[in-house]
């Protein structure tokens, strides 16, 4: 077991490893942390969820995005892969980049990846395909189900300035997304994780058996993870999407 420095440990001084935190307690417990370790840099905060999947079977497979109501606490690089009417549509919705075989090419002959988002209009996606191999492995190529293949240009960068974090379930069932830093005050952090929450029980798959979601936990980038109730989150979430 790798050892842990010592502001891990006394940050885990502040863990009750038995507890089932609300929400609120959580959060706050990390910010009492973060003061404790007092980081160099804004640590992110991250949900991690335990879900009863088997993503091995495509139709338990949990993958979608969703609109942080606080954004994620950076500014996003947004691509857009189209040509046509679509530029200037792309570029008056502030698209950091816009072009066609131009920016595929570039990518795929210099190694350029300096964007965090990349959409492209469903016409393009022939030629963007052969980006597969470069942008698969790093979570960046655009896809239908993450509204990321779409016409509507102007909303797709539109949501992702504002925030949109896109998810996707591991080999072993665990969904890691992050809702924000630890700047952040905490009802925003609170608002982001019932938003993150509501999306991630709506794509519950039909077929599961049991229970859906195992555990749930958040933690920042070096801090322990604390425990949530996940009742405790659900009604919460629940409410307030309603």
């Amino acid at each position: 077991m790798a050892k842990r420095g010592k502001k891990y440990l006394e940050a885990l001084k502040l863990v009750d490893k038995e507890k089932a935190y609300s929400l609120e307690e959580a959060v706050k417990t990390l910010k009492e942390i973060a003061n404790v370790a007092k980081r160099n840099f804004d640590e992110t905060v991250e949900l991690v969820f335990r879900l009863g999947v088997d993503p091995r079977y495509a139709d338990q497979m949990v993958r979608g995005s969703v609109v942080l109501p606080h954004g994620l606490g950076k500014e996003l690089k947004v691509l857009v892969i189209t040509q046509g009417e679509k530029v200037k549509e792309a570029e008056e919705a502030g698209a950091d980049y816009v072009g066609g075989e131009d920016l595929i090419n570039k990518i795929l002959n210099e190694n350029w990846l300096d964007f965090d988002v990349v959409i492209a209009t469903p016409d393009m996606m022939p030629k963007v395909a052969k980006l597969g191999r470069v942008l698969g492995p790093r979570g960046l190529m655009p896809n239908p189900k993450m509204g990321t293949v779409t016409e509507n240009v102007k909303n797709a960068v539109s949501e992702a300035k504002k925030g949109r974090v896109e998810f996707k379930v591991d080999k072993t069932g665990n969904l890691h997304v992050p809702i924000g830093k630890i700047s952040f005050d905490e009802n925003k952090l609170e608002d982001n994780a019932l938003a993150v929450v509501d999306t991630v029980q709506k794509l519950r798959p039909t077929g599961i058996k049991g229970q859906y979601m195992k555990n749930l936990a958040i933690k920042t980038t070096m801090s322990p993870a604390l425990k949530l109730d996940i009742n405790d989150v659900l009604k919460k979430a629940e409410l307030k999407a309603a």
